[in-house]
């Protein structure tokens, strides 16, 4: 070839390595050399240079040309398939629940598909309650973003003990295959950084708060992250006290993470502390414009509901619009203690409060924090059993006696006093931290300063300390040995209670509003229920484990979990508890009240009360989640006449009075109780200090009725349902109506099985069906096997597949070996496709002859595929602008230029031309088909410019500027306002400086600074909100084209008689008059039905249950009395596997008499057909015999 040859129009291969282009223009450069521009398969204009030794690459293609009509009919079907599976999103509207292993609820649905999915680009806080299942929306969100192709690389930031839990999940369900950040890996990283080489990556929230070099790695350029997602959000925050902000290192952590994705998800149950400035504080990490500088005009709300989405455990509903969640209701068992507990409990209380006393004296030593920490853990052993209280004090004495011998040994060398303050010394945000650290790290530390943190400043001191803590230890070891243990004796008795059958109680009350409130009868007993027990520590967890195990009669129904279990051990503990019939106790530490799902029981026991009242709404999340179908019941133990105690028992009691008037959300706001202003952890250490005086008591009690107050819960649940979203019914029925259309529709598992077993045979691999549609795949040839490195997917394409399936039920059914789940996103699938589209792509340009069996006139049709997309004015970082919707559309076209727009796959109810049938140029030289010419493209791309595009653009458009709108109002009233406070601020400092009296933290000109920093910020903003404003559509693009061959003409080119059942069965008119029959059938049925025969989506008629959310689909034939058969496509077929339990056959059966007999077979078809196979001959007799009166 010459590059003469190039002419505008011509098609060219060997441009582009995998598709033809299409001349646009040519410009000489003298005789050797021109630039050519052209148009490429995607319709996109590019531009290059060509020489004289380009020539032998490049081919004008003549035979193949852009709508030749001459290619591959049965290869077409196959490519076109291919394509469409590449772009599986824009034909099944919830991909991501089809091809992972969940069951969304509702509230998950709308939280992805409606509030998250369209926001472009995604800054969104999730709020739902605690057991909403934030980590199954995430992972749809995921999934979903990677099959647009608008996630390469995703960070999940979590607290430690939350990491392997997310890994988990993400596999499990969404084959998402994350690694976690640990210092091996960061050390062992080739590049030098991790996150360079890792796309999918979790990383625990202090790893990265903490570790500057860690945040540096993080900061590179290259390492931007396209998602990034905080769970436990909360924990990023800043507060905003006496006018000043304190920016914590995890906040200053939420704001480099900010700054480096585009799309930014937080979730947490708890976003709102009460405070409105903090709340706003954490909100700027999504938007730091919109929530910028102090209130400058007093604290006000703000209009969030475009950020976040919060929805409340008692709102939420299931598909069949009954609660999701049970009533749950709480009890107080209160027990005293026995003299001798009593006088070990007055002692060790009393040294707690001295050493206390004496801790407080130190001053800025830095030790009082850390010795202050180790007392409450004493009291907290004490309040547990006998058993931790002895343990810990044995420890103890030792401890300080071991380290007084080392001090009299140094005593000789002056370095006493400075070895008696040395050890690990705690901050408050230490402590704070320990509040959320996985349970072996906080264990560790505990030990740690338990047995070493002491007040003693000399060694006399320390000695008289130790003499008080043997005196302590052997009061200890006289009630262990005694066996007089109140507390378990009252746990004792309640596991009598639950296990064995006995009247428990008479009365059931009647339940009324609001859900949860007023009484809940008691659970009945049984021994067949499952028990969970919490507890605070170990030595408490195996005492309680030999004597629950001595009390049943059987060790083995009791199972342990806690933080120094391996991931391995907890879950086989989790499984046993959960299936094991055999096993009724789990006892737990907080380890199981962190991402533990155990709703197989509904009764829990709080032996120990955690000391942060978020616990207990944590530990009752625990049973108290989606799956569970009891009303939940929970007993807290607490001991009368103790300090600590007391205040818990007021605390508890003025709750259940809340849940009676307010119901269950009570629970839902433990962890925002404020007392004084005051965690309840301060309140129970003023307790054990002051308690002794009345005025103290008086005021604790005080403290906690005003807390607990009705009017104050109220207004925190209030709070709660800030940004509040509800489910009522009828927004459940919408989405269940959603759902159904979208499983009907849906590619998996049926669409991806038939075209997967055809192209993979086509690429030389062997696969065997090994079981009912699980199958083995012997041999994976190199092409495909290599191809996982050219796409570059996260896992490797294997040799060999021991089984594989394509639904979900099918991947691992009892007694059957685990099979690889293959839909878009898998390896193997996704270079199947890749390597089709590659070798074949051509043929989509070229076209094909595809035949209508159904159709028995002789006017050819031409069908053409079109994409079309619309962009914004953003930029990628290629330069290109952001593509922010797409679409894919089939047009047809007849004689007379009449566009017909049809939905899904309709190429695959026609089949290729068959051996014995006119060739393709016999048929394109018909004079039926004169009138089809390349220019045919311009009319099927005329009508999508015209009718489809405005749709469109016009659907995006109304809810991009909504958000953009919003978004400008308040970014433009938050920075005016902070730019006026700061132009006043810097006039006011210069006439101080004129007046000689200059400030000594800001003077005038940083004043000015701070205004024109803020000004170019407010400039920079608006300017990006006008790119995101502004949308252009792009020219709609041909993919791919066909004629459709009707049946008749065929048979007349053959000299053949149209067959009969191409004439009676379906002509227009009968066909009509069917569904008509069928749709007045329905209606009184007492559905709501509709016509969408004309939309071809592989069902006639779409009939409403009302009131539920439910759909029927019904395809309708007509046949007159005595037809031989009933011929039905492919892709009917295939939707009646999609929805077998809602997939209708209606056959309407016309006799002579002009009479009708109307018959319903519900999951006529058995198996999908072939892939080659366009449609099926059913014989109308057998398919009547099996149906039966509409119903």
């Amino acid at each position: 070839m010459k590059l003469e040859d190039l002419r505008p129009q011509a098609a060219v291969r060997g441009i582009l390595p995998d598709g033809l282009v299409t001349v646009v223009s040519v410009q000489w450069h003298g005789e050797g050399a021109l630039s050519l521009v052209y148009r490429g398969p995607d319709g996109r204009v590019a531009e290059e240079i060509l020489y004289r030794h380009d020539e032998p690459r490049l081919t004008v293609v003549e035979e193949g040309r852009p709508w030749s009509f001459d290619g591959d009919g049965a290869l077409f079907r196959l490519v076109a398939e291919a394509h469409r599976i590449r772009l599986a999103h824009l034909f099944d509207p919830v991909l991501a629940v089809h091809t992972s292993l969940v069951d969304p609820l509702p509230h998950q649905i709308t939280a992805v598909y409606e509030a998250m999915l369209p926001r472009q680009p995604l800054r969104f806080l999730l709020a739902d309650d605690p057991g909403a299942g934030k980590t199954i929306m995430a992972g749809l969100l995921i999934k979903e973003l990677i099959a647009r192709g608008d996630l390469k690389r995703c960070l999940v930031v979590c607290p430690g003990s939350l990491a392997e839990q997310w890994q988990d999940e993400l596999y499990r369900r969404f084959h998402l295959p994350f690694e976690i950040l640990t210092n091996d890996k960061l050390e062992a990283a080739r590049t030098g950084n991790w996150f360079l080489e890792n796309d999918l990556a979790i990383a625990r929230l202090d790893k990265l708060s903490r570790n500057e070099d860690v945040q540096q790695k993080l900061a590179a350029p290259d390492a931007r992250y396209d998602l990034v997602v905080c769970d436990e959000a909360h924990k990023l925050s800043a507060t905003f006290f006496g006018g000043e902000v304190k920016y914590t290192k995890r906040y200053r952590l939420g704001q480099l993470l900010s700054g480096l994705t585009r799309h930014f998800l937080l979730m947490t149950a708890t976003p709102h502390n009460g405070k409105e400035e903090d709340f706003q504080l954490f909100l700027a990490l999504l938007d730091g414009d919109r929530f910028e500088g102090k209130f400058r005009d007093g604290v006000h709300q703000v209009e969030v509901s475009d950020l976040m989405r919060r929805m409340v455990k008692e709102s939420l509903l299931k598909f069949d619009g009954r609660p999701l969640f049970p009533e749950r209701i709480a009890y107080t068992v209160p027990f005293k203690l026995s003299d001798a507990e009593a006088r070990l409990y007055r002692s060790v209380t009393d040294y707690v409060r001295e050493e206390f006393n004496r801790a407080e004296k130190l001053g800025s030593d830095g030790r009082a924090g850390t010795v202050g920490f180790a007392l409450t853990i004493l009291q907290r052993r004490l309040a547990s059993s006998p058993e931790a209280i002895y343990q810990s004090l044995r420890r103890r004495h030792d401890r300080l006696e071991k380290r007084l011998r080392e001090l009299e040994v140094l005593q000789r060398g002056g370095a006493a006093l400075a070895a008696l303050a040395g050890g690990k010394v705690l901050d408050p945000d230490d402590v704070e931290d320990l509040e959320e650290a996985p349970e072996n790290e906080v264990e560790t530390v505990e030990e740690e300063i338990l047995d070493q943190a002491t007040a003693a400043r000399t060694i006399v001191e320390l000695k008289a300390e130790i003499a008080t803590l043997a005196r302590l230890e052997g009061l200890a070891a006289d009630v262990r040995r005694s066996g007089q243990d109140t507390k378990w004796r009252e746990l004792s008795h309640l596991l009598g209670e639950i296990f064995t059958p006995a009247a428990f109680g008479e009365s059931v009350a009647e339940r009324v509003a609001p859900y949860g409130a007023g009484p809940i009868p008691p659970p009945t007993p049984s021994p067949r229920q499952k028990l969970v027990v919490f507890t605070e520590h170990r030595d408490t967890l195996n005492y309680l484990q030999r004597q629950i195990g001595s009390l049943l009669g059987r060790p083995q129904a009791v199972v342990l979990i806690h933080g120094g279990l391996g991931r391995e051990e907890r879950r086989k503990a989790q499984e046993s508890f959960l299936h094991d019939p055999e096993v009724q106790v789990l006892l737990a530490t907080d380890a199981a009240g962190e991402g533990i799902n155990l709703q197989r029981a509904h009764l829990m026991v709080n032996y120990d009360l955690p000391w942060n009242p978020n616990r207990l709404e944590q530990r009752f999340g625990r049973i108290h989640r989606i799956g569970q179908t009891e009303v939940c019941h929970l007993w807290n133990l607490v001991a009368e006449e103790t300090r600590e105690g007391d205040v818990y028992r007021t605390l508890l009691e003025k709750l259940e009075e809340a849940r009676t008037a307010l119901g269950g959300q009570v629970f839902d706001v433990l962890g925002k109780l404020q007392f004084e202003g005051k965690p309840l952890r301060d309140l129970l250490i003023e307790a054990i200090r002051y308690g002794d005086q009345p005025e103290v008591r008086a005021r604790l009690t005080q403290a906690i009725q005003e807390s607990v107050d009705r009017s104050h819960l109220q207004d925190l649940i209030e709070d709660r349902a800030l940004a509040h979203d509800a489910m009522d019914s009828s927004r459940v029925a919408r989405v269940r109506e959603e759902m159904e259309r979208a499983e009907a529709r849906r590619l998996q598992p049926h669409y991806i099985e038939s075209f997967f077993l055809e192209a993979f045979k086509q690429l030389g691999g062997s696969v065997r069906q090994r079981e009912p549609r699980r199958y083995e795949i012997t041999h994976v040839p190199a092409p495909v096997r290599n191809r996982d490195r050219q796409i570059g997917t996260g896992e490797p394409v294997l040799e060999r597949y021991e089984r594989i399936a394509f639904a979900k039920d099918l991947i691992a059914p009892q007694g059957l070996s685990l099979a690889a789940f293959v839909c878009p996103g898998h390896p193997l699938l996704d270079a199947v496709l890749d390597l089709t589209l590659e070798r074949h792509r051509d043929l989509l340009k070229r076209g094909t002859l595809l035949v209508d069996d159904r159709d028995p006139g002789t006017k050819p049709r031409v069908l053409f595929t079109l994409e079309h997309a619309i962009q914004d004015a953003s930029l990628l970082p290629s330069g290109e602008r952001r593509s922010i919707s797409r679409q894919m559309l089939y047009v047809e076209l007849d004689a007379d230029g009449n566009p017909r727009q049809l939905h899904y796959a309709p190429y695959l109810d026609y089949r290729p031309l068959g051996p014995k049938e006119p060739k393709a140029e016999e048929i394109l030289a018909r004079p039926e088909l004169a009138w089809i010419s390349r220019d045919l493209e311009k009319s099927a791309l005329g009508h999508a410019i015209e009718h489809v595009v405005p749709d469109h653009v016009s659907e995006v458009r109304a809810r991009r500027l909504g958000w953009v709108d919003k978004t400008r109002a308040a970014v433009k009233d938050r920075l005016t306002k902070e730019i006026a406070y700061w132009d006043h601020r810097a006039a006011q400092l210069q006439l101080q400086e004129q007046a000689g009296r200059a400030g000594a933290r800001l003077n005038s000109q940083e004043a000015r600074r701070r205004a024109d920093d803020l000004q170019t910020r407010l400039q920079k903003r608006l300017a990006e909100l006008d790119r995101e404003a502004q949308l252009s559509a792009l020219p709609p693009v041909v993919l791919a084209g066909l004629v459709v061959v009707p049946a008749g003409l065929l048979a007349t080119m053959q000299g053949k008689p149209i067959s009969p059942s191409a004439t009676s069965p379906d002509t227009q008119a009968s066909a009509a008059r069917a569904r008509e029959v069928v749709m007045e059938v329905e209606r009184r049925l007492g559905f709501d039905p509709t016509d969408r025969e004309f939309e071809k989506l592989g069902y006639d008629v779409e009939s409403r249950v009302p009131g539920t959310g439910r759909l029927r689909f019904i395809e309708v034939k007509g046949r007159i009395s005595g037809a031989d058969t009933i011929t039905v496509t492919r892709n009917e077929i295939l939707y009646s596997l999609n929805k077998p339990d809602d997939f209708i056959l209606a056959i309407v059966e016309f006799v002579d008499d002009g009479s009708h007999r109307v018959h319903y077979l519900r999951q006529p078809f058995r198996r999908e057909p072939d892939f080659g196979a366009s449609s099926v001959n059913y014989s109308f007799r057998e398919l009547l015999a099996r149906a039966g009166e509409p119903a």
